[in-house]
């Protein structure tokens, strides 16, 4: 591999770089064409009605926008010189877009199209009939260098690439961005994973998971857009501060589409006021609740007691028992929804009540069985039998009545258990209850029993690790006529009901058969920070193979000690204000219970400071973070707040310990740990 290319300011046709420049150039010219051609559309000739006139300027809106040239965003990151195979001669720019000229011919090629595949994946073992594999040096959208690859050439020595270490270290302000110049082989064959089959990624601090997750989605959309617009995509995040962190990657990539919520989100049927005990919390999650609560849907269903009599005109029509009492039973023994087996139940008795019409010589057609289906004697027997189920109605009962929680739980949870779920003060009604997270849950599993969820075509979920088995089924509800991408770090599990294996979670998923891929090569946390981080594996996580970052970074890992725990907050700030003398956004993260003093301490100090979900800028780069949120999110340097703090927020040590892991690997460029409390021992040699 050549050196990188000095910056030149010769515009001469020789000039190699000067070339590239005019590509780029004209590219951009082509870009701003192709967009100029969909806003002059004109669609006054070709719409039926104003609904199709709504769609379509929408669809046109919609387009424009994904035709944008983002001016600080490299429109071409790349470029392969093919040898004498498919592609003899060819030259192709790979990019975020597809861009064409006037004549329609490629001047920039998408990198999710196959062509673009051997950029990520082509080497010298396996060129894969690449001759020439250059990638472009940019400041701001400026075009600036170039480094030239020669796969064919065995005689070249093959070297680091400085323009690819140099973009995955470039200082990170504003939200997440896309990795498209910097997908490393084994990530690229994750994002290019297909659409049927579910994905789940183990991977640890800085090895680039969520970033593949969403790149995934990209090459999904790219390769089945169809399908997927009319199934849906969605991405879930741990909260808003992350899919904050996480939104403009996407859009950048030319997906406008797809949609990110938190799993709060999707089973918000009821306000959460509430919270719940830990060992509460647990039970709640747990997935022997999915039986309790359709025992207690199905309990519901009751046998007749009565013939039904139906009266029309003139002729009155029986139907015994017994018959009635069959209906239901076939009814129940099918795999349905409880709501969809309740509204079939009119129709097969009014059935019942034409067989008995025709046997008497009459002829009735469809409508009259819909009539005698409204029929005010059916509805009573329907309502006797099969009557309506409230989701949130039945979850307020089963944690209010003892006797209720005992019958459907029998066998399922012991006494400890049902005396955790019970409420101490009852509450009279679904609006007045202080509903938490996870009863929320348990209502969205009781909806799915009366009437099924729609699935969309793929889910991607992210910080995995952390779902309840509960949690994890009202996911697997969203997809499962669909596939998922399952994105996660064991040894980041922070809650009391944290995933303890893949196995176990996927099953919850309901995609027991997914594939567990493993990312253990780091690229953002420097190796100094990521070794000091992975002394706490063995006591949190035994067995989890620890991440081998690939940068190297000396002195990027600082651990200070106050004189005092009064002196504490003064160096915390100081250890800010030397961070930012640094480029890049800086996080303090501390204890919860520490954020309001540091917040004053900052304040004092003149330092303005943001919260975590609130966009970086050059002007403003300092956001304090609760170590309760810091995970998913990055920075390029870290101040860490007083460790011991951080395990003592926590219920038992394990998670403890987990939460400082998570806070000692945000770092993208340098940690610097402060504290007065001596450090947990867990971080000695």
């Amino acid at each position: 591999m050549s050196a990188t290319s000095p910056v030149s300011t010769d515009d001469s046709p020789d000039d190699p770089l000067a070339r590239e420049r005019a590509h780029l150039a004209a590219s951009r010219a082509a870009l701003r064409a192709m967009r100029e051609d969909v806003e002059s559309l004109d669609i006054k000739d070709v719409t039926a009605n104003w609904v199709n006139a709504v769609v379509l300027t929408r669809q046109i809106e919609d387009r424009v926008k994904a035709l944008a040239d983002l001016a600080d965003t490299p429109l071409f990151f790349g470029r392969l010189d093919y040898l004498h195979t498919t592609q003899e001669g060819q030259r192709f720019y790979i990019g975020r877009r597809h861009v064409h000229d006037a004549d329609g011919d490629p001047m920039v090629i998408d990198w999710r199209a196959p062509v673009s595949q051997p950029y990520y994946q082509a080497s010298r073992q396996n060129p894969q009939d690449v001759g020439l594999r250059r990638r472009f040096g940019y400041t701001g959208g400026d075009l600036t260098a170039y480094e030239d690859e020669h796969l064919s050439d065995p005689s070249e020595l093959t070297r680091t690439s400085r323009l690819l270490q140099a973009e995955i270290e470039r200082p990170r302000v504003g939200p997440m961005r896309d990795i498209v110049a910097t997908i490393q082989p084994e990530q690229d064959e994750i994002v290019r994973s297909g659409l049927s089959g579910t994905v789940c990624v183990q991977g640890g601090p800085g090895t680039g998971k969520t970033a593949v997750g969403l790149h995934r989605v990209a090459y999904l959309l790219y390769a089945h857009r169809e399908r997927l617009a009319r199934t849906g995509t969605l991405v879930i995040g741990p909260n808003r501060s992350f899919l904050h962190y996480i939104e403009q990657v996407l859009p950048a990539l030319g997906e406008l589409e797809v949609q990110q919520a938190t799993v709060d989100d999707l089973v918000a049927h009821v306000e959460v006021r509430g919270t719940d005990e830990a060992a509460t919390a647990v039970v709640k999650g747990d997935a022997r609740m999915a039986e309790v609560l359709r025992r207690a849907v199905w309990s519901h269903v009751a046998m007749p007691t009565e013939p039904l009599m139906v009266v029309r005109g003139s002729r009155r029509w029986r139907v015994p028992a017994y018959e009635i009492e069959e209906i239901v039973r076939e009814l129940t023994d099918r795999d349905i929804r409880y709501g969809a087996a309740r509204e079939a139940l009119p129709q097969r008795i009014a059935h019942a009540v034409l067989v008995r019409m025709e046997q008497a010589g009459e002829a009735p057609d469809d409508r009259v069985q819909n009539a005698v289906a409204r029929n005010a004697a059916v509805k009573a027997v329907v309502k006797e039998c099969w009557p309506a189920v409230d989701p949130a109605k039945l979850v307020l009962r089963l944690l209010s009545e003892p006797e209720f929680l005992a019958e459907h739980a029998a066998g399922v949870l012991d006494e400890e258990e049902q005396k955790l779920l019970l409420w101490a003060k009852p509450a009279r009604s679904v609006k007045t209850a202080k509903w938490s997270a996870a009863d929320a849950v348990l209502i969205d599993e009781a909806r799915d029993l009366v009437e099924r969820t729609h699935s969309l075509g793929h889910v991607v979920l992210d910080e995995a690790q952390d779902l309840s088995p509960m949690q994890y089924r009202a996911v697997g509800r969203r997809c499962s006529t669909g596939s998922a991408t399952v994105l996660g770090d064991l040894a980041q599990g922070t809650t009391p009901w944290a995933t303890q294996s893949w196995a176990q979670a996927l099953g919850h998923l309901g995609k027991p058969e997914a594939v567990v891929e493993e990312l253990t090569a780091g690229f953002r946390v420097p190796r100094e920070v990521i070794a000091y981080a992975s002394r706490l594996l063995p006591h949190m996580s035994p067995g989890l193979r620890a991440v081998e970052s690939v940068r190297e970074n000396p002195g990027s890992l600082l651990i200070r000690a106050s004189a005092s725990p009064s002196a504490l907050d003064e160096d915390v700030v100081a250890a800010c204000r030397e961070s930012l003398a640094h480029e890049g956004s800086i996080g303090l993260i501390a204890a919860d219970a520490r954020i309001a003093p540091l917040a004053k301490a900052l304040e004092a100090a003149g330092l303005p400071y943001l919260s975590p979900g609130e966009e970086t800028t050059a002007e403003s780069r300092l956001t304090l973070v609760p170590a309760s949120l810091a995970k998913g999110l990055e920075y390029d340097y870290v101040v860490l707040d007083e460790p011991a703090a951080v395990v003592d927020g926590e219920p038992d040590e394990r998670t403890g310990l987990r939460r400082l892991y998570v806070a000692l690997t945000r770092a993208v460029s340098g940690l610097t740990v402060v504290h007065a409390a001596p450090l947990p021992e867990q971080l000695g040699p």
